[in-house]
């Protein structure tokens, strides 16, 4: 497998992602709601929520019509959310936040549907994966990291919350470079970076917005960023690549909506998060917390979410995680 996972401006290259077409202004569709629902399937105060809640601030400041409101309905790993959006009405008034946990959850069984299931609207923010350790572990590269994990096998303690993207990233490490891990389950990230700077955990993946301070303090150390270029945050920490792995990882955070939500909805909502996307506050505070921001329209994100799960669908069947045709 190669290139598996691809960052937001290499697929907007690979699929030549454009902007919604200009040409003569259209009516704006006609909505039900004052204010749609847009609901973040995780709790309040973590990374997703806290993204999403910069858009609605921003997205209502703007004027949009609907306005928009963030409700977190937290549980079952993201799925309670995907499954109270699913059943929503396809009228514009709910939209649902989403990530490659859609995925993932559908291939280990948890859900039985994913993208296919919703409407794209806009794909918004890439967060890349850091290959984190303890600041106890005793390697100080990758070389020596990379070489102690092939001379023993699985014994390596690697947080990650099972069949989760926390886990894919290292599973797709292991179809990479020969290594194998020993994993440690966790709930949520919170748990998982607790035990990592506690030296409970050897590895578990971590970013620039959640580990800088504790990687910069010695607490944690990184040994690689899974992107396609090195942070501006820590221009000393090298890519997989730099290194010889062809690989990148990062969370992709986007907006989805019912299925059947007639196309001109999902324009008139696309447009809105475009504008939003381009804010130049908006921006600065996303930058603050090491995401990017690659606003991709309708049809290239459906284009992204098809290829990823394709991608995510060959790591599951040969770890025998999915059991589907």
């Amino acid at each position: 497998m190669r290139k598996t996972f691809i960052g937001a401006g290499a697929v907007a290259a690979a699929f030549g992602f454009g902007l919604i077409a200009s040409g003569p202004a259209q009516a704006a569709p006609k909505f039900e709601c004052d204010t749609a629902k847009l609901i973040v399937p995780w709790k309040p105060g973590g990374g997703t929520a806290i993204i999403f809640n910069i858009f609605e601030k921003t997205v209502n400041e703007q004027g949009a019509k609907p306005r928009i409101q963030v409700v977190t309905v937290p549980g079952q790993g993201g799925n309670k959310g995907a499954k109270e959006a699913a059943k929503a009405r396809p009228d514009g008034c709910t939209l649902f936040a989403i990530h490659q946990s859609a995925i993932t959850s559908f291939l280990n069984g948890r859900i039985p549907f994913h993208y296919d299931n919703f409407e794209t609207v806009a794909l918004l923010t890439s967060t890349p994966d850091i290959v984190g350790a303890s600041g106890k572990v005793p390697w100080k590269d990758f070389a020596e990291f990379k070489k102690a994990a092939l001379a023993a096998p699985e014994t390596i303690p690697t947080g990650a919350t099972f069949g989760s993207t926390s886990q894919f990233m290292w599973l797709l490490l292991e179809d990479l470079t020969g290594m194998k891990f020993k994993y440690v389950p966790f709930d949520g990230t919170r748990e998982r970076m607790t035990a990592l700077l506690s030296g409970a955990i050897q590895l578990g993946t971590i970013n620039v917005a959640s580990g800088r301070k504790y990687i910069e303090g010695g607490d944690l150390k990184a040994f690689a960023i899974a992107d396609d270029k090195r942070s501006k945050f820590l221009p000393n920490l090298p890519t997989l690549k730099e290194l010889g792995v062809d690989m990148e990882f990062a969370l992709k955070r986007g907006i989805v909506a019912p299925k059947g939500t007639p196309k001109a909805v999902v324009d008139h909502w696309a447009s809105v998060f475009k504008k939003a996307a381009e804010n130049p506050e908006l921006l600065k505070q996303m930058d603050a917390k090491g995401t990017d921001v690659a606003w991709v329209g309708p049809a290239d994100y459906r284009k992204w979410a098809e290829k990823t799960f394709a991608d995510y669908k060959k790591v599951a069947i040969k770890i025998g995680m999915y059991k589907g045709k």
